[in-house]
């Protein structure tokens, strides 16, 4: 077992793989701007470069999201965390956690990981400032041994960032 693996995972459904062998090779012929797929062979499991954008905080940094597909894809939305580091944001936890209905509360079959992508260089481009989230310290102390993000209990109290 690699420790792109785990134990707990299932294996993703005829309907998950097509959807995304699909978007895979749409994102191939068109990838979102400002963004990278690291090709491997784990379908369930995507890393994705994320390029700051131009004119924003955020301009010449890189960092990596990791977006894991659940068994159900697309009925249930994927798992979207940044890796270490992740970057100081409002919304960002220190743990790479976002806070965005999108991946949670709001979901929609009809997104794709393109789509989430576009949305989270959005989150990131529109921050008037490179802060942690007021609970940073509590969220990350009390999710212990990596605990997914899909198990907290989001409060989204705001379309925009207000600091």
């Amino acid at each position: 077992m690699t420790s792109s693996s785990s134990p707990s995972r299932k294996v993703l459904s005829k309907i998950a793989c097509n959807r995304l062998q699909k978007e895979l090779a749409e994102w191939q012929v068109n990838p979102p701007s400002g963004f990278k797929h690291k090709v491997t062979d784990n379908l369930q499991r995507w890393v994705i470069e994320v390029a700051g954008a131009a004119g924003t905080l955020y301009a010449g940094e890189t960092y990596q999201l990791q977006v894991d597909f659940p068994e159900h894809y697309p009925m249930e939305a994927p798992q979207v965390i940044f890796l270490h580091p992740a970057p100081m944001h409002p919304h960002i936890y220190s743990n790479g956690h976002i806070c965005l209905d999108i991946l949670y509360d709001s979901w929609s079959p009809a997104m794709t990981v393109s789509s989430v992508c576009i949305s989270i260089l959005s989150m990131l481009s529109s921050s008037p400032a490179k802060q942690r989230p007021a609970d940073n310290d509590r969220y990350v102390r009390n999710c212990r041994n990596g605990r997914s993000p899909k198990e907290t209990r989001w409060w989204f109290h705001d379309d925009k960032l207000e600091l």
